[in-house]
């Protein structure tokens, strides 16, 4: 097996995280041409953040000053295997210019990225940039099926963009109807929904209501060996052997917790955020923090390599 080569490489964004720097490789390079996430190989003695740090200034003529770990792609290319480790760059000092790359352009977060053609290894960072930091999930089980529609609509219109139906317990009948009320009312605010999928009827269910896919408890995600056919699909993770199953699975993002007490489970003390950060370091897809959740936690989650924060109450 060749050697992996470590890369720190950079999601470098500005107006509020809705655009992202891509840069051009130069002539002589492999894959000149090609456009990518500014970084490089972390060298001997340097961590994947002192690398990065490094790879910026160099390319880009800046100083890094707010960086977040996120998540890491492995990814083999003819000429040698190479470990992604991405960072969201939030801040830095300096005017960036391509130095070492023959152009660089602004994309927008969800659209096309308006370059091409783009580094084989980079696509599936496109679609997890397109997530929001905020997932919801519903409660109608414990509020009634009203005024969770009544919070949902307040949400939505407050910028909500991801909502997992989940109330499994409702009565099927029950349950469909309010699933389908759900997905009428997020999709006409641009948001996508997922349905809480224990069994194959829930992915019929989801099917027929226009659900944009599906996540799965613990339970099922176990017994996979193939990810379902559906657009978009989360788990739910309790450790790092379930996160490396939705990893091989190619899932798009999982939830990992009790980061902390529950009002269910307040006897639970949570893995804390040092544990979730180590946890999650290596995962190839973006992972949710989960657990007495509020939404001030958001940058403390960012800090520990999250993609956000799932909350079932605070939302």
């Amino acid at each position: 097996m060749s050697k992996v080569v470590e890369v720190s490489a950079a999601v470098i964004e500005r107006n509020g995280g809705q655009e992202f720097l891509l840069a051009c490789r130069p002539e002589g390079k492999v894959y000149a041409g090609y456009w990518e996430f500014p970084g490089g190989k972390v060298e001997a003695g340097e961590s994947h953040r002192q690398a990065l740090d490094r790879e910026l200034q160099e390319e880009l003529g800046i100083t890094v000053t707010a960086a977040t770990p996120w998540i890491s792609r492995r990814f083999v290319y003819p000429h040698a295997t190479v470990r992604l480790k991405f960072f969201r760059v939030t801040a830095w000092e300096g005017e960036i210019a391509p130095i070492e790359h023959s152009a660089f352009a602004w994309a927008r977060i969800g659209m096309d990225a308006g370059v091409e053609p783009i580094l084989p290894a980079n696509g599936p960072i496109l679609r997890a940039l397109a997530l929001p930091p905020l997932y919801a999930l519903t409660q109608a089980e414990e509020r009634g099926v009203e005024a969770e529609m009544a919070r949902l609509e307040r949400a939505l219109a407050g910028g909500l963009k991801l909502v997992q139906v989940r109330d499994k317990q409702l009565p099927p009948a029950v349950r469909a109807d309010f699933a389908a009320r759900v997905v009428a009312l997020a999709h006409a605010h641009g948001a996508r929904v997922l349905l809480n999928a224990p069994d194959e009827a829930s992915d019929t269910l989801a099917r027929r209501l226009g659900a944009d896919g599906l996540h799965l408890p613990t339970a099922r995600l176990q017994t996979l060996t193939a990810r379902p056919d559906f657009p978009l699909v989360a788990a739910s993770c309790h450790s790092p052997e379930e996160l490396a199953l939705a990893d091989r699975l190619e899932l798009d993002f999982s939830v990992l917790g009790p980061v902390r007490p529950t009002p269910s489970h307040p006897e639970q003390t949570g893995l804390g955020w040092d544990v979730f950060g180590e946890w999650v370091f290596d995962c190839a897809q973006p992972v949710y923090a989960l657990g007495g959740m509020t939404t001030t936690e958001l940058e403390t989650a960012r800090r520990h390599g999250a993609q956000g924060i799932a909350l079932m109450r605070g939302w």
